[in-house]
């Protein structure tokens, strides 16, 4: 699949030219000839005889960028100078800091915000517990948490390379809910130390963000911690896709006027995302789910399957879905299917096998960079794409719910997070989009939707006051 250049992969380049004749025209020209973009050209300096230039391009990885730099070294006349890579400059030095919410500008100040003032905070707190939230940051604040084992497309890289995208994170949480949020890198893949380790810094926060821990490990790490915690414990890449993917094929649905109780979906993928897809799909009212792996369709009686532990996420696949017995390939599976959701591989399908599936076909493919198949192939047949990108419409991103679930949940003082926040987040989601704005490019907001946070905040609080209203009423019963 032909890829776009990117701002991701783009460089500022200082170079120096002769004042006039064709030097600056050929600057564009050699960028542009070799697959790159101008993003911008600033004369920074002027002469009678030199101009210096500063030449920002776009390209599509770092080995395309540093191509196109070499055509610019080549240009008779020119002079090559600084090249700076626009991405590693924003992380330069982090991309997160902390601030204090008052100044400290004389004895008084530093009186009451540390000793000998603070220690009165702190008795209140030993009294109440409870103090904490209202008297701390603990109200506003999410620890995420990774081991660095599953890190975007990149696998088990370790905490440190982990950082910069708990980093980003941590950002994203302040832009879009107005949360504080740290990123926490263990040194550990253990899962026993994890749990431990998560427990033990949890009364300083509000909730728990899991993020980037590979599968199946990263189930069992959310289950304990739930049950071990009084505080939410959100695997991201689990749930938060989940409840993306939901908002968007409720829309999807809608467009091809179809009910979702009665649509085939098959999907490819059987790890953390799709197990979470799966679960909250079936939450929604999906009858008819058909899951394919490396191995093939996932069924009851796959050789692989046949005494294994029912606890295990593969069996309880098998055991809660595909009620026609369906077995064979992805490709089999397909045909006919009205909807696929793909979080596997890319290329696993094909024109023909989008082509195969039933009139008004949805797909998501959202493998990333690299779909399962070409966005650009599926429209020819589907009625509706999505994918996990941002160069093609309906862009499947996680950001849409994380922080305004957070938000909900730490308005609600919410102690746990379930299916009911979850299906109440993407339908406030999916509500974002209003009937006169729907259309098969447009079933998800933008991620700057002002309106989209606070539509999830709020339907997540309010489930979460339900659930625990309807707790309570319980054991008073």
């Amino acid at each position: 699949m032909a890829t776009a250049p990117s701002v991701s992969y783009s460089m500022t380049v200082r170079l120096e030219v002769p004042a006039g004749g064709t030097a600056v025209s050929q600057l564009t020209t050699a960028v542009e000839s070799n697959g790159g973009s101008v993003i911008g050209l600033d004369v920074t300096a002027s002469g009678h005889e030199k101009l210096r230039i500063d030449v920002t391009i776009g390209a599509t990885s770092t080995a395309h960028a540093q191509e196109i730099v070499e055509e610019l070294r080549n240009i008779e006349g020119v002079a090559l100078g600084k090249v700076s890579d626009r991405t590693f400059l924003m992380h330069l030095g982090g991309k997160i800091e902390m601030s204090s919410k008052h100044p400290i500008r004389n004895r008084d100040d530093l009186s009451m915000i540390y000793t000998p003032g603070v220690a009165r905070v702190c008795t209140a707190i030993a009294e109440n517990p409870e103090d904490a939230r209202r008297l701390t940051i603990k109200r506003n604040s999410v620890a995420v948490v990774t081991d660095g084992s599953a890190v975007l497309g990149l696998g088990n890289i370790g905490p440190k390379a982990a950082l910069p995208v708990m980093e980003g994170k941590a950002a994203l949480f302040k832009r879009f809910a107005d949360i504080d949020a740290w990123p926490l890198c263990l040194d550990t893949q253990d899962t026993d130390a994890i749990v431990e380790i998560v427990k033990a810094i949890a009364p300083g926060f509000a909730g728990i963000n899991l993020e980037d821990i590979s599968a199946p490990r990263c189930f069992e790490i959310e289950a304990r911690l739930r049950e071990a915690l009084d505080i939410p414990v959100f695997h991201d890449d689990q749930h938060g896709t989940a409840i993306v993917v939901l908002a968007a094929l409720t829309n999807a649905l809608r467009v091809v006027e179809k009910q979702i109780g009665e649509v085939r979906v098959v999907m490819s993928g059987a790890g953390a995302a799709g197990t979470a897809i799966l679960k909250l799909l079936l939450a929604a009212g999906v009858k008819h789910a058909v899951v394919a792996d490396i191995h093939g369709v996932v069924h009851a009686g796959r050789e692989d399957l046949v005494g294994a532990d029912p606890g295990s996420p593969l069996r309880w696949i098998a055991d809660n879905t595909n009620p026609e017995g369906v077995t064979g390939t992805l490709r089999e599976a397909v045909c006919g299917a009205d909807v696929f959701i793909g979080v596997s591989a890319p290329d696993v399908l094909g024109a023909d096998d989008v082509a195969a599936m039933a009139k008004g076909a949805i797909v998501f493919a959202l493998a990333n960079p690299d779909p399962e198949v070409d966005p650009a192939v599926a429209r020819q047949t589907a009625s509706v794409v999505a994918t996990g990108r941002s160069d093609f419409p309906n862009q499947i991103n996680n950001v849409l719910v994380f922080p305004g679930v957070f938000r909900g949940l730490l308005d609600a003082q919410s102690r746990t997070v379930g299916e009911e926040m979850m299906l109440a987040a993407a339908r406030a989601l999916a509500d974002v989009v209003a009937e006169d704005e729907l259309n098969a490019n447009y079933i998800i907001p933008s991620v700057f939707n002002d309106k989209v946070g606070p539509a999830v905040a709020e339907a997540v609080a309010q489930a979460a006051k339900a659930v625990s209203s309807s707790v309570t009423g319980a054991t008073s019963a």
